[in-house]
């Protein structure tokens, strides 16, 4: 007991300074068991910069991939190697096929007789076809065959429809829309440049209509023509304002001007056919100005 008890025994210091030490102690356990340690002055990321920072890393990504993906470049089916075919997805059989038709010392003019050829699959073809490259002169033949293959489609279908009238000054949008090649637009650009010109009185101002090609023109041509041409009421030119005689569909700003100028000098026109000695004045246009005017 005696031995105990001097284990608990000490001098007045010595207790001060384990009570100090205690005390410590407790002061340390309560701020680490009360005391917050996360930083206030922590700064919260912006969301807009980490999703653009994001999408950069997507951007970077893509391109990656795009790098990394094969290119096909514009080539010419009939040198389809075994490497090649097998890289664009085609069988042996269907590379077989295209090597055994070559050998006949033959060529491959059109997508579509590459598939006949090799019997490739719609879904490939469409995906090969687009690169696809054939020398120029073949390029053309095929427009044109397929021109020539849309025109006799289009001739019937023609035959399989009526038209209300064969007078071009009088069909309809309907009419026009017989005509391959002649859809909704064009047929209304008709019938507007017609109301302009107060009706068609020459075949060739059909040319004058914009998007309207000239092979087309001669198909409407073989169904339609001028059977009545058009009264147009003519103005007098001596005494139309500047303004009246600029609504003329081929007289613009600076004809007009011109004209003016001119009948100041001479004080009135005698005859419409004084026109023609103004300067630079387009002698083509005669014929479809004087339409509309005359001099007494």
């Amino acid at each position: 007991m005696k031995y105990i008890k001097s284990h608990f025994w000490y001098y007045k210091n010595q207790r001060n300074g384990i009570f100090i030490i205690v005390f410590f102690i407790l002061i340390l356990q309560s701020i680490i068991l009360f005391a917050d340690f996360s930083s206030q002055d922590t700064t919260a990321l912006n969301a807009e910069k980490i999703s653009a920072i994001r999408q950069h890393i997507d951007s970077l990504e893509a391109i990656e991939r795009e790098r990394r993906t094969p290119k096909i470049f514009p080539f010419n089916p009939n040198y389809i190697s075994d490497y090649k075919g097998e890289q664009l997805g085609m069988s042996l059989a269907e590379i077989d096929r295209l090597l055994l038709f070559r050998k006949k010392n033959k060529f491959i003019n059109s997508a579509i007789e590459f598939q006949k050829i090799t019997k490739v699959s719609d879904t490939l073809l469409a995906k090969m076809a687009p690169h696809f490259k054939f020398p120029e002169w073949v390029s053309k033949r095929n427009e044109q065959n397929k021109y020539k293959e849309d025109l006799r489609q289009g001739e019937t279908n023609r035959k399989e429809k009526t038209v209300s009238t064969n007078d071009i000054n009088k069909a309809t949008k309907e009419d026009f829309k017989v005509i391959y090649g002649i859809g909704e637009k064009l047929s209304e650009r008709i019938i507007k440049y017609r109301s302009k010109l107060q009706g068609f009185s020459f075949e060739s101002q059909l040319y004058e209509i914009w998007g309207l090609k000239k092979e087309i023109i001669e198909q409407l041509f073989s169904v339609f023509k001028i059977v009545e041409k058009p009264v147009i009421i003519k103005n007098n030119i001596n005494s139309m304002s500047f303004k009246e005689l600029l609504k003329n569909p081929y007289i613009d700003y600076e004809l007009c001007k011109k004209i003016f100028d001119y009948k100041e000098e001479i004080a009135e026109f005698q005859d419409i056919s004084e026109l023609k000695n103004i300067k630079d004045f387009p002698l083509v246009k005669y014929d479809r100005i004087v339409l509309y005017l005359h001099a007494k």
